[in-house]
């Protein structure tokens, strides 16, 4: 039984980050692992409530009270296997997801400050490397049945495990050199360090999944081959389509470019560098798109604005403005407006904010201004307003209140229109929705016979806990529609949202 007075007894504590001037010289992860007294100090504050609403406030179902005590008691082996009943994937959900299960902490209600799950949840992933290593489960006795998984991203790599610890044979197609999805391109290695992914790869591999990189499903091979080889289908390419502002004078101009192809060729670059100082980032045609030296603005609030700005840290940034649409949030949560336990809007500040930079909220793009060659030297900005008028947002600028920031390399970090469009969605017969995601029926199936779906593509962009919880339950659905024995846990169905307000 967990401790009822820990929370009484210990305050809400996590490691401390390594040095800003340290850190922004390498790509290594900012936390550096927690020492085991202040853990166990941590997991202590889970009380025993009654009814613990983490588990609402996360999709995976994952069982936080029962690990947080058994590393209070010490027993960090079945602490181990508690988290992996839930979660194939913990040390990238322990470093990457914003934590909804920390809003919905039972001690949020009572005013307190909520357990550390997400730090508690790294440690216990980390602890079962540095306790014998990620060890491949025994493949039951072969099915006989065949699953190709399009892209390689969390919730298809969920989606393999599950269904080759089931006894069936998957092969993972992915389009770009290396796998992982956004976990291996999108994701900086200060956040997520990609030996995490190595690992796990091996052991899906030693498990009895098959890789197959740069294969672009609908041009390279097609749905209708795929369908030949295998079995069942799952489309799990992710939602890659960035929103764009095209709108926007000066949008053409050289220097305006979309957050991901920041951040894609960054982390390219570090994975060719290894240990050294990687080179200039650059995109496939030879465009420079690297921030040292020179004036960026990053446009947008969320996460990808923030890993857009430690990587211009890292890379040498002469000076880097972060613009947001809304005004600025709140410290604590506002009751009225999202009541515990859903997710608060609250200011969120990242390491990245604290090694420099401007946030500046209010305010909208109204120009990329031209520096007479073709190229940005700045964008004009306005402050504005924000109303939701018959759930369409009215932004309107306020007179008198333009002025322009410098910059020589634009960024647009403003979310993603859903899946983007491709050969493969026509071949197998499935269509995108008004919100460019692919709709799911009941048993996952995306409007084709044998042919799933799950994750960004089903969801829209959404947290990395969604994704693996899509991913096993469309695992489920697939090994039911296989007629394989027994049932797969299915932690979500395809109707399933985020706790909200009504």
């Amino acid at each position: 039984m967990p401790d009822p007075n820990g929370f009484l007894r210990y305050d809400r504590r996590l490691p401390a980050r390594r040095p800003v001037p340290v850190r922004i010289m390498d790509w290594r992860e900012v936390y550096p692992p927690a020492g085991e007294e202040l853990i166990r100090e941590q997991a202590t504050r889970c009380m025993d409530c009654g009814i613990p609403f983490c588990h609402d406030g996360c999709p995976l179902g994952n069982r936080i009270p029962d690990w947080n005590d058994l590393v209070r008691t010490g027993g960090w082996d079945a602490a181990v296997e508690s988290l992996h009943a839930t979660n194939n994937f913990p040390e990238f959900t322990g470093r990457l997801c914003p934590a909804p299960c920390e809003a919905a902490c039972v001690l949020g209600l009572g005013g307190q400050q909520p357990v550390t799950i997400k730090q508690v949840e790294v440690e216990i992933a980390d602890a079962a490397v540095a306790r014998g290593g990620l060890r491949p489960q025994p493949v039951p006795a072969p099915t006989g049945r065949s699953v190709a998984v399009v892209g390689s991203g969390p919730a298809g790599l969920a989606a393999a495990q599950q269904l080759a610890r089931a006894g069936h044979a998957v092969t993972v197609y992915e389009r770009d050199d290396a796998l992982g999805g956004l976990l291996r391109y999108g994701i900086p290695d200060f956040k997520l360090e990609k030996r995490h992914i190595d690992r796990r790869l091996a052991q899906l591999a030693a498990e009895g999944v098959r890789f197959r990189t740069g294969v672009n499903v609908g041009v390279d091979v097609t749905a209708e081959e795929l369908r030949a080889e295998h079995d069942a289908v799952l489309l799990a390419c992710g939602a890659l389509q960035g929103r764009d502002t095209p709108e926007t004078p000066g949008r053409a101009l050289r220097g305006v470019h979309q957050a991901m192809a920041h951040l894609v060729a960054a982390n390219r670059v570090v994975a060719a560098a290894g240990e050294g100082r990687p080179a200039l980032a650059t995109l496939p045609d030879g465009t420079p798109i690297d921030a040292a030296g020179r004036h960026v603005v990053i446009i947008g609030g969320g996460d990808t604005a923030a890993d857009c700005l430690g990587v211009a840290h890292r890379q040498g940034v002469a000076g880097v403005h972060q613009l947001d649409l809304y005004p600025e949030p709140p410290a604590d949560r506002d009751a009225a407006r999202d009541p515990w336990p859903t997710w608060p809007w609250v200011l969120r500040s990242y390491p990245a904010h604290e090694e420099g930079g401007e946030r500046v909220f209010a305010v909208a793009v109204q120009e990329f201004v031209d520096d007479g060659t073709g190229q940005v030297r700045a964008v004009r900005i306005a402050e504005v307003t924000v109303e939701k008028v018959d759930g369409r947002r009215i932004v309107t600028a306020l007179p008198g209140s333009e002025r322009e920031i410098p910059a020589d390399l634009v960024l647009l970090a403003i979310g993603f229109e859903g899946t983007e469009e491709q050969p493969l969605l026509a071949q197998f017969g499935v269509t995108r929705n008004g919100r460019g995601a692919v709709d799911a029926r009941p048993d996952w199936q995306a409007g084709a016979d044998g042919v799933f779906v799950a994750g960004d593509m089903h969801r829209g962009a959404s947290l990395i806990v969604w994704a693996i919880a899509e991913g096993r339950a469309a695992a489920a659905a697939i090994h039911a529609y296989l007629g394989g024995v027994g049932t797969l846990p299915a932690p979500v169905d395809p109707a399933r949202q985020p706790l909200a307000a009504r």
